[in-house]
């Protein structure tokens, strides 16, 4: 098993580990700094429940190498709750009922929260669009939307 040390930022805070090689940056996440929240849905890259930010762009962390975030800025979900307090995406996807079993509710939030910080104006075709590469299960696909219309028309940041 060959290693490597990679450093970045995550979550606002610089931290280093040893990862294997092989290792996906997925794995790393949820197994060296037990970041739950980015789950493993497919594994193949398709469904978006492993969805992270990285350097402001979404990356599906299943087909991510983790030695590929040497020297990246990361935020993955258990970043987007400050103090306790919900980010503007989780609160807007409470308030639309956009949340049924959960999981994919992350990596739809930080696909949304990318979408917000990216300062674009979208129309609802163009949401859709970017969402595409995020499953949901429970076919809860319009009160998803419905939340990222909300907070991407009140241009609150997270």
């Amino acid at each position: 098993m060959k290693t490597k040390k990679i450093q970045f930022s995550l979550n606002d805070k610089n931290v280093s580990v040893e990862v294997d090689v092989r290792e996906s940056l997925l794995d790393v996440l949820r197994q060296k700094f037990h970041l739950t929240g980015t789950k493993k849905g497919c594994g193949v890259g398709e469904c978006g429940a492993c969805t992270v930010i990285m350097n402001g762009e979404t990356v599906d962390t299943c087909i991510f190498l983790a030695t590929w975030a040497d020297g990246k800025v990361i935020h993955t979900i258990e970043g987007q709750t400050i103090d306790g307090q919900l980010s503007a995406v989780q609160q807007a996807m409470l308030d639309e009922g956009a949340v049924q079993c959960g999981f994919c509710t992350p990596g739809f939030v930080m696909s949304i929260t990318s979408m917000l910080e990216s300062g674009k104006e979208y129309t609802r075709e163009e949401i859709k669009k970017e969402l595409s590469g995020n499953m949901c299960r429970c076919t809860g696909y319009q009160n998803i939307v419905k939340a990222a219309e909300k907070v991407l028309q009140s241009g609150i940041l997270p």
